[in-house]
């Protein structure tokens, strides 16, 4: 389908209804009966699970499935497959400056990329609503090619050595994210979860500023560019703001209430109900309760989207998905009465 990404957008900051826009795909899964383990490494078997969750869970728009570990496969890490959950990456592929500057950056399509294009190649043929594409941001692949601890500790000591890496990781992402945008999707979320545990000024140089050079890559009027970072963002938000996203993602680590007014408004901000405590975990009148509660407290900010704080883990009830776009359809049809009633 053709998205009108500046419709999308107007429709955001000017109805009165709101919008949601779940991180979900695993629900899509155990809807056809795919273990985890076949689904990560076929395309057309990603495109299936969304399409199925797509027509029990109407959303304003879906994402393709949030796998992490498939561009530092792509750069040669070993990665373990399991049928109870998604990919990992099981060891440091480089460890010092020497073995960072031979690492070759790969190719488009190698491994499991080819996978994820051909899954956001069938949503953009065959589904009715916008789907985003999903990849890791430049940090958090670095952390997985390196290790995480000692990627901050290069960071700290070695910039040098880490802005050699970031470099490498960056100019594959940029070739990576045109590739997803060429597949006709409507937007990519890239996630960049690492970053939330950088100081600010570290956040800045370190993920913004090549976050930055992968979104102008990509982001023009017809292609939105969604920024995920789950981590503790309170004083994050101007580097994150300068990365010139479309829309942040936040997880649930943070009160979004208290980060809504830093946010310009033709900036979107989403998030953020816990994955696991609230949809997993709650009683299906539970969630309803505590979706309809944050739709009330976020009521004052037009740019505000109704999601999740990650993406969903295995084994949340569709009952439940259910009761968070029923408290929505009820907040909307709410306050349509209240306005055509003044």
């Amino acid at each position: 389908m053709t998205f009108d990404k500046q419709a999308f957008l107007r429709s955001v900051l000017t109805e009165r209804r709101r919008k949601a826009i779940p991180i979900m795909t695993t629900p899509g899964a155990e809807l056809i009966g795919a273990k985890p383990r076949s689904v990560f490494q076929d395309g057309d078997l990603q495109f299936r699970c969304i399409r199925a969750l797509s027509e029990k869970a109407p959303v304003a728009a879906q994402v393709t499935f949030m796998d992490l570990s498939i561009e530092a496969e792509a750069f040669g890490s070993p990665i373990a497959f399991s049928d109870l959950e998604n990919p990992t990456v099981t060891a440091a592929l480089v460890s010092n400056a020497s073995g960072i500057q031979a690492l070759p950056v790969p190719q488009i399509g190698v491994k499991r990329t080819g996978e994820v294009l051909r899954c956001a190649r069938l949503c953009a043929e065959h589904l009715e609503r916008p789907t985003f594409g999903g990849m890791i941001g430049p940090y958090s692949l670095a952390g997985r090619l390196a290790d995480m601890t000692e990627m901050m500790l290069l960071a700290a000591s070695e910039p040098e050595t880490a802005h050699q890496l970031l470099r490498k990781t960056t100019a594959f992402l940029k070739e990576y994210a045109s590739a997803i945008k060429a597949a006709g999707v409507a937007g990519l979320l890239i996630a960049e979860p690492a970053a939330g545990l950088l100081s600010p000024q570290m956040c800045q140089e370190f993920s913004a500023v090549y976050l930055q050079e992968v979104i102008e890559a990509v982001r023009d009027d017809s292609f939105m560019v969604i920024l995920h970072n789950c981590g503790r963002t309170e004083k994050q938000v101007a580097a994150l703001l300068s990365t010139g996203a479309d829309a942040l993602h936040l997880g649930n680590a943070v009160d979004i209430c208290s980060i809504l007014p830093r946010i310009p408004e033709h900036v979107l901000l989403m998030g953020n109900l816990d994955p696991v405590n609230v949809f997993k975990n709650m009683t299906e009148s539970q969630v309803y309760e505590i979706t309809l509660e944050l739709l009330g407290k976020t009521a004052a900010y037009k740019n505000y989207v109704l999601s999740s704080g990650c993406d969903l883990p295995p084994a949340v009830p569709m009952e439940n998905i259910f009761a968070f776009l029923g408290a929505l359809k009820t907040y909307n049809h709410n306050t349509e009465k209240d306005h055509d009633e003044l």
